[in-house]
């Protein structure tokens, strides 16, 4: 018993540890709520040809990277790697085509058999979002927009947008043919990982992060270049509507992202304060997947942000905890019932109020208060119980008490007032 462990790859989030959670949590789904997006939930297990199917067979995610496995039925079931192909799933299996303009955001636990690293686990959170039934270049920067906003919200520094575009279907096929006649040229220039991508996903290998093949498509042909008239137009309309936003940019003609749905606009927005795992923020336009999936055409675009990155980032303010408003201090037979009885009514304001069940001395839980830097604390033993009153002090920030008022405990209407003038005043 004393060797269980949790799984590689997977943590365990600890009270203190969730406060900067919770309130970048709580910060994101304002900011979404603000943005009038609508949350979704699917499940965390799917069928694995959903994933076959969204994502792409020859994707690093499908053929090295997903938890799957027989259930008893022998069906084969998926962790979910992402949370987009399950969004098209719910958007064509629930109607949602009817009303086929939809803002939507999901966040929660995605699994990856990666190698683990700081802000990389194989359980990690995401929070993504979907614009689905949109497909004029104003939905691609308006996301954008959404995402570069949020995560400035959060206080992370230097953040950097790359942007790319990967055209249309025809464009990508028509260079798709000169790469892949320039790869069997250069073959031996490449890594052994890139080598192998060549008959499965060739795309990717322009997302290389080794440095011989790096070096080595700079003298690749671009696919900025095969792109039409129309995919370059659109491509120029986004680069301008992000200069009147005044959000910088920065061109990167290899970002192809890991998705085989991607088409026209990629982006990702990098923190140079996360070393060399830069990516806090990543995502595009996909308007084959929902149709591929078999529902109607329709475009869309998204993006996806991993918490675990973005707690790493987010300011250090976002790590202090909310202190205790109120400790309601009890001691006696007569006394702890009507102590519990009071922090009910009090929990029905916007209050946090910590009710001590320890049964010890009056001085041990004086002492735990002043270590919660409760705000204000309630004495209330059987003396006051029998008086049927309680004894409540307000501390300043040095932890002085200096304010006290001794309250009936049928007066709701006293107490009511003492909180307004206390606690929740401006």
């Amino acid at each position: 018993m004393n060797n269980l462990k949790n799984l590689r790859g997977t943590v365990d989030l600890l009270p203190d540890q969730l406060t900067k959670w919770q309130n970048v949590e709580k910060i994101l789904l304002e900011q979404l709520a603000r943005a009038s997006i609508k949350e979704i939930r699917t499940p965390i297990l799917e069928m694995t040809e959903l994933f076959i199917r969204g994502i792409g067979e020859g994707t690093d995610v499908v053929s090295k990277e997903m938890y799957t496995f027989l259930d008893r039925g022998e069906r084969s079931c998926t962790l979910r790697p992402e949370g987009t192909a399950s969004v098209a799933r719910a958007f064509i299996q629930n109607g949602m085509s009817s009303n086929p303009l939809q803002k939507l955001w999901y966040m929660g636990p995605m699994f990856r058999y990666e190698r683990p690293q700081a802000g990389r686990q194989r359980q990690f959170h995401q929070l993504g979002v979907e614009f689905i039934g949109y497909d004029s270049v104003r939905s691609d920067v308006e996301i954008v927009a959404l995402a570069w906003d949020v995560l400035s919200k959060l206080g992370i520094k230097e953040l950097n947008l790359e942007i790319n575009t990967l055209g249309d279907v025809s464009d990508r096929l028509n260079f798709q043919k000169s790469f892949l006649k320039w790869l069997e040229i250069n073959k031996n220039s490449l890594d052994i990982d890139s080598q192998n991508r060549i008959t499965k996903n060739p795309l990717r290998i322009l997302d290389s992060k080794d440095i011989q093949t790096k070096k080595a498509l700079k003298n690749a042909p671009r696919l900025f270049n095969f792109l039409s008239e129309k995919s370059h137009k659109r491509y120029l309309d986004f680069k301008q509507q992000l200069e009147v936003l005044k959000i910088p940019y920065v061109e990167n003609f290899n970002l192809v992202r890991g998705l085989d749905y991607y088409t026209h606009t990629a982006f990702e927005i990098t923190s140079g304060a996360l070393g060399s795992q830069a990516t806090v923020c990543g995502g595009g336009r996909y308007d084959n997947l929902i149709k591929q999936m078999g529902g109607p055409n329709t475009p869309a675009i998204g993006f996806a942000i991993g918490l675990e990155r973005l707690i790493l980032l987010a300011g250090n303010e976002l790590e202090v905890p909310r202190n205790t408003d109120i400790y309601i201090i009890n001691k006696g037979y007569i006394a702890e019932p009507l102590a519990m009885d009071l922090s009910r009514k009090l929990k029905k304001y916007d209050l946090l109020v910590e009710l001590d069940l320890s049964g010890s001395s009056f001085s041990k839980q004086f002492k735990k208060a002043n270590k919660l830097k409760s705000k204000s604390i309630i004495v209330i033993g059987d003396d006051e119980a029998t008086k049927r009153e309680f004894i409540i002090r307000l501390f300043d920030q040095s932890g002085n008490a200096n304010k006290e008022e001794v309250i009936s405990l049928e007066n709701d209407f006293e107490l009511e007032k003492w909180i307004n003038n206390n606690l929740l005043a401006k």
